[in-house]
């Protein structure tokens, strides 16, 4: 089991990971409308909030 330091380490990579697919994604968006994009880095935002506050647990 880990413990909480290596939890602690761990935490950012969800919100990172995210923000880096929501570019991703927003880049293949981006022609066709630049809001698109931003909503797209959002979204990833928002998903590694998620998978961060599950990783904690």
């Amino acid at each position: 089991m880990e413990n909480k330091e290596d939890k602690k380490k761990k935490s950012g990579w969800g919100v990172g990971g995210g923000t880096m697919i929501g570019i991703g994604v927003g880049f293949f968006l981006l022609p066709i409308n630049s809001l698109y994009f931003v909503g797209s880095i959002m979204l990833g935002i928002g998903l590694g909030l998620i998978i961060e506050a599950i990783i904690k647990k």
